[in-house]
């Protein structure tokens, strides 16, 4: 068994600064972009989402790739194994949320005659 150096061994390898820096701008555009379309208003309420939505999820690629390292190595395979049982935990978490405060407005909010709003 060699004694090698600890830090060459690809389990703990961090990221170098270009990489940093590379995240780093990428994830401002994306913010940049997002910040765009939602004070320019020139996106429909169910496209901006989907835009917004994209550039969250392209920020997340783009970091756990360029600051994780995540990919399908032999060495990540237990970190990308763990990343990829935990995304649709979160999807679900978060789609249950946004449905049950969806529920919760309809539930609660007073709907006056000829205001405009949600269909019963």
């Amino acid at each position: 068994m060699s004694h090698g150096n600890p830090l060459q061994h690809p389990e703990v390898q961090v990221a170098s600064g270009r990489g940093y820096l590379l995240t780093f701008l990428v994830s401002t555009l994306l913010m940049g972009v997002a910040l765009f379309l939602v004070t320019s208003h020139s996106v429909a309420p169910f496209g901006l989402m989907l835009a917004l939505s994209l550039c969250a999820g392209l920020a997340v690629i783009v970091q756990i790739y360029f600051l994780m390292h995540m990919d399908l190595s032999e060495a990540q395979i237990w970190n990308t194994f763990a990343l990829v049982l935990t995304i649709p935990l979160f999807i679900l978490a978060i789609g249950l949320t946004a449905w049950m405060f969806q529920e919760l407005y309809q539930r609660t909010m007073v709907m006056l005659p000829g205001m405009p709003g949600m269909l019963h």
